[in-house]
């Protein structure tokens, strides 16, 4: 008898072992897979709580200079306003435990948000769908972006490659 009840704690010890190791496994991939929840969630708190920029202007000799002092990296800011993508201004945000620049540019009446920080990303433009937003991953020059919106993934797209193509990335 003393035998089968110390059997069956190992079993259930056991059990709520790997229990356990899935939770920490699902929640916390080493690929980033909460990456992109908090960047959508980034994304929606920036336009619900009134706060979506910190300097706002479409002037980059203003967004640029704003973010010294405040993280450990220069992001580039780039006018777009030509092709149809006005910079709105910037803001501080907090994605995997650090601040992060978020450049916020607009769409006609939509809102992208740019998120940047240091680390290695593809240089090739990943794209994604999450809760109704389109997703785009790049990376150059030890810098990693990510923009997100509720424009047309080809808007996308189209802001991906005229960012990258006007900062020389």
């Amino acid at each position: 008898r003393r035998r089968f009840a110390s059997e069956a704690w190992i079993a259930g010890g056991s059990m709520a072992a790997l229990a356990a190791s899935l939770v920490l496994f699902v929640v916390a991939s080493p690929n980033g897979a909460g990456l992109p929840a908090e960047l959508v969630e980034g994304h929606v708190r920036s336009l619900q709580a009134r706060h979506l920029v910190d300097v706002e202007t479409s002037d980059r000799h203003v967004v640029k200079p704003w973010f010294n002092g405040k993280i450990d990296f220069a992001p580039p800011v780039i006018d777009l306003a030509d092709r149809g993508y006005p910079l709105a201004g910037g803001r501080l945000d907090y994605l995997e435990n650090r601040a992060v620049a978020a450049l916020v540019y607009r769409r006609r009446a939509h809102v992208i948000n740019l998120f940047v920080w240091p680390g290695a990303s593809p240089p090739a433009p990943t794209f994604q769908r999450r809760e109704g937003y389109a997703l785009i991953r790049w990376g150059r020059g030890g810098l990693t972006y990510w923009a997100v919106s509720d424009i047309d993934p080809a808007d996308l797209a189209a802001f991906q490659k005229a960012f990258a193509a006007r900062a020389g990335l």
